[in-house]
């Protein structure tokens, strides 16, 4: 039998010198998609962990938004 997951990582790319009110409206928008796949999976979003990061690579930068829960959240929490 497979392990479930307990993880779920979401990213999205634009041009760095987007202007900082469009990033943070991705950042939302992309909150709000990471809830709704995790309630579809049977995962309650406010017993998630998340936590942001942004590579910046020339003059693109990638965010991406990862969710922890379960066996992955309580390794986040004891590091």
């Amino acid at each position: 039998m497979a392990k479930k997951p307990t993880q779920a990582h979401m990213s999205k790319s634009w041009s760095r010198s987007r202007p900082q009110a469009y990033k943070e409206m991705k950042k939302t928008q992309m909150k709000y998609y990471m809830d709704a796949k995790l309630i579809e999976v049977g995962v309650e979003p406010k017993a998630v962990i998340y936590r942001w990061r942004v590579n910046q690579n020339g003059t693109q930068e990638t965010w991406t938004c990862s969710a922890y829960w379960g066996e992955s959240k309580e390794k986040l929490e004891q590091q």
